[in-house]
């Protein structure tokens, strides 16, 4: 991007790899090292991925990173047999910083936002990746702590939320994100919005919300015999071309 243009155009994808372990109950990272080459976003969030642990065994973040040639970063969120676990950002743009806060609600599950700021030539994207519980009262906590870290004054500029909410209706936590920040309306790009369970999906969980001057230029739910396969969610992936 020049110094003299305003935007960029940007392909951004959310999946949740589940593991890595697939439909077929195999755990494979090169199979969703596949799916995302096949995807070809510049930034990729990924939830449910398995970290480093004792030494020998499988860190699925740095397989795909390594199979795919993307940057990437982890938030862990807790830990699953020795091996920290939680979301992964990859991105083919530098990543100039990145942090993470609690959304864990009472006795529940671990869980977090991760935040990654991407630089295109000196102007800084602040992409939100999340994965939210499964508990209505849960999520609505998540969603109000999550809506005050998006908002935060030390990050101005474009910002991107995307992740696995796990609410599949208009339910609390949509209700106040969509107060807050904007959602992607996906209804007029896409027949077929539903993302899980992957080979026959019946729920929408994978959604995106934004904050400043953006255009959503296309949308695709990745339906192909891979990545029908690889996890129990499809890939979304959005064009956007983002003004700054």
């Amino acid at each position: 991007m020049s110094d003299s243009r305003k935007w960029v155009d940007v392909r951004i994808a959310t999946y949740n790899i589940h593991r890595c372990r697939g439909l077929d109950r195999r755990t494979d990272p090169a199979r969703i090292a596949r799916v995302i080459k096949d995807i070809d976003a510049d930034i990729i969030a990924m939830q449910e991925v398995i970290g480093a642990g004792p030494a020998g065994t499988v860190d699925q973040a740095q397989e795909i990173g390594a199979l795919t040639g993307m940057g990437w970063v982890m938030a862990p969120a807790r830990e699953l047999r020795g091996h920290i676990f939680g979301n992964v950002v990859m991105s083919r743009f530098p990543l100039r910083s990145h942090a993470q806060r609690d959304l864990t609600w009472r006795v529940c599950e671990h869980r977090n936002v991760q935040r990654v700021d991407i630089d295109f030539d000196g102007r800084i994207l602040h992409l939100f990746n999340v994965h939210l519980g499964t508990a209505l009262m849960e999520r609505r906590y998540q969603a109000g702590q999550l809506a005050a870290y998006v908002h935060h004054k030390r990050a101005p500029g474009p910002k991107v939320v995307v992740g696995d909410f796990n609410e599949w209706s208009r339910g609390l936590a949509t209700r106040l994100l969509s107060q807050k920040l904007k959602a992607l309306d996906l209804y007029p790009h896409l027949k077929k919005r539903r993302t899980y369970p992957g080979v026959f999906p019946l729920l929408h969980l994978d959604h995106i919300y934004y904050e400043g001057e953006l255009e959503l230029r296309k949308v695709e739910l990745v339906r192909t015999r891979l990545s029908l396969m690889a996890s129990d969610h499809l890939p979304l992936v959005v064009e956007l071309r983002i003004h700054f």
